[in-house]
């Protein structure tokens, strides 16, 4: 995989785990069309590489991102703004299903579309100073990466209207009560705990954890009944796999269990 980019950092890590840094720090890691489009060949490329485990996302600079470029988000007019919502949503999605774990380690500020790409993240980690927001009201326009979507599954309906209405930032504290990010941590631990995190998910079976995001993603809407099938499908889709029966011989023989995604 390609090492680095103008826009956006790429480093490979031996644990498994890719790292991925926003790399526009005088434009606040603003989400440009360009950067958009390198994202999405990075999450592509990291579904098709086997020996990648894991996503870590941060930003470089002293924030994680401030959301969309407004310079170009001054040119859209209807049909391009449509468009440009969609892409984006594309290439977070792809994130969400990439079938690999990820988290996103925020620091500073993520605003817009900053707070929308967190949100696609499977976890999200949050240093102290963050401040989150979802500000596009303020321009006339609405979060359209996702944002109106994961922010209400994430933090319930009344809190989310609040949030998009308002515009208004909050803190990482508030986050973490609402159940936006998991946890808050020091800026110095910031990096160092999600890493320790994808660590231990990386010692686990890849094919139990593919199942796990694709069940709670997929099945989250579902009725319930069509859910619990798709559960049921992916749970004997892991029973016929080498890695249940190396899983289940680990745990009888007392001993760490190595899995191979087979």
């Amino acid at each position: 995989m390609e090492m680095n980019n103008d826009m956006v950092k790429i480093i490979p890590h031996d644990s498994g785990i890719l790292q991925i840094s926003l790399n526009r720090p005088e434009q606040l890691n603003a989400l440009s069309r360009e950067v958009l489009q390198r994202l999405s060949r990075v999450f592509h490329d990291a579904r098709q590489d086997a020996s990648i485990r894991a996503i870590l996302l941060t930003g470089e600079g002293k924030g994680f991102c401030a959301g969309a470029d407004i310079k170009q988000l001054v040119a859209l007019n209807g049909q391009q703004g449509l468009e440009f919502a969609r892409f984006g949503q594309q290439v977070f999605r792809s994130l969400e299903m990439l079938g690999k774990p990820s988290i996103a380690a925020v620091h500073g500020f993520a605003f817009g579309g900053g707070c929308e790409l967190a949100m696609a993240a499977t976890i999200r980690l949050a240093a102290a100073n963050t401040n989150f927001g979802q500000p596009e009201i303020k321009l006339g326009v609405i979060p359209g990466f996702g944002g109106t979507q994961r922010l209400a599954r994430l933090i319930g309906k009344g809190r989310a209207l609040e949030i998009c209405l308002t515009g208004r930032r909050f803190k990482a504290e508030e986050a973490l009560q609402w159940g936006l990010v998991n946890e808050v941590t020091t800026s110095e631990d910031l990096v160092p705990r999600a890493m320790s995190i994808l660590k231990e998910m990386v010692h686990l079976g890849p094919i139990a954890l593919q199942s796990i995001l694709s069940v709670i993603h997929s099945g989250y809407d579902l009725p319930m009944e069509e859910a619990m099938e798709m559960e049921a499908a992916h749970f004997g889709l892991c029973c016929a796999t080498a890695d249940k029966q190396e899983g289940v011989s680990a745990f009888i023989e007392k001993r760490t269990a190595v899995f191979t995604g087979a």
